[in-house]
């Protein structure tokens, strides 16, 4: 491209002098650029008197067919150094339903409406995505289960998940006492996609941690059917508190083995590198970033 750039400039200029300090570069290496292209061609694509520089015909239909390419080539390194220099541009993030409902998407709704050019796509996925792999800017997880190799911004408050079921399945049944008990209990899973398996129930009291493998007549891959199975009560479920406050306050759900359900590190932004991030991913991460 550098060589076709060059016999352009020397064609337009009619001259290697201007051609050169047009380009930036000496008259000796522009002349040597311009015969390296004829030598590769095989044929002479300038007419060189020392007065003037003229294309002869091979050159002129090679410029005739160049030229409009790389002045749309140009045209989109300009286009890219605009998008290096203002937030423009597209920003994808895969994230969970709740966390883009709780954090994600009412910090976004609050602040983007001020860049107009920056455009967000959000993909709900209750896995863990390879976010590389599957060409995201960045992920949302839970602090806990962040990769030690991945830039982390916190994004959201710590978060707790509570065990809740109906007072209607509790008149029912016994109240569980310990996570053990769950296991003779209708407990509603979370079946988590990427990974293919039933999310295991983890819980932690006095430093000690307990993962309790539950079973169920329902299992859902979406955090508002498991509240909407457990309001119902069907059984009971394993979720984040600010999913089911209202229902909380209201009692159409109670809580159980509160105990066992310290908070945890909130929602993280999660990507692979601090470099060259353009100025659109870098202002929605500061549109996210947790504030306390």
């Amino acid at each position: 491209m550098t060589d076709l750039l060059a016999l352009v400039a020397v064609a337009r200029e009619r001259s290697f002098t201007r051609a050169a300090a047009q380009m930036g570069v000496s008259q000796s290496a522009l002349s040597q650029t311009i015969r390296g292209l004829e030598d590769r061609l095989g044929i002479r694509l300038l007419t060189r008197t020392t007065r003037s520089v003229s294309t002869t015909e091979a050159g002129e239909r090679l410029i005739r067919a160049a030229a409009p390419r790389l002045e749309e080539i140009e045209s989109e390194l300009a286009a890219l150094s605009d998008l290096r220099d203002k937030p423009a541009g597209t920003v994808r993030i895969t994230c969970s339903e709740n966390a883009a409902d709780t954090v994600v998407w009412p910090k976004l709704a609050a602040g983007l409406a001020g860049f107009p050019d920056i455009k967000v796509e959000l993909y709900i996925d209750h896995g863990f995505t390879d976010i590389a792999a599957e060409r995201f800017d960045a992920g949302v997880r839970l602090g806990e289960s962040l990769e030690k190799d991945m830039i982390a911004v916190r994004i959201g408050p710590d978060v707790r998940l509570v065990t809740v079921g109906s007072a209607g399945y509790f008149s029912r049944t016994p109240r569980p006492e310990t996570p053990q008990d769950l296991i003779r209990h209708n407990c509603i899973n979370l079946r988590l996609a990427t990974l293919g398996g039933l999310y295991a129930w983890e819980f932690e009291k006095d430093s000690r941690a307990q993962r309790v493998r539950v079973d169920g007549q329902l299992t859902f891959n979406t955090i508002r059917s498991l509240v909407t199975a457990a309001v119902a009560g069907y059984g009971i479920a394993f979720v984040p508190e600010d999913s089911v406050s209202e229902h909380l306050a209201h009692g159409t759900l109670i809580e159980v083995l509160s105990e066992w359900c310290p908070p945890t590190s909130g929602f993280h932004l999660y990507y692979p590198s601090r470099r060259q991030n353009s100025p659109a991913f870098q202002t929605v991460v500061e549109l996210l970033r947790h504030r306390k």
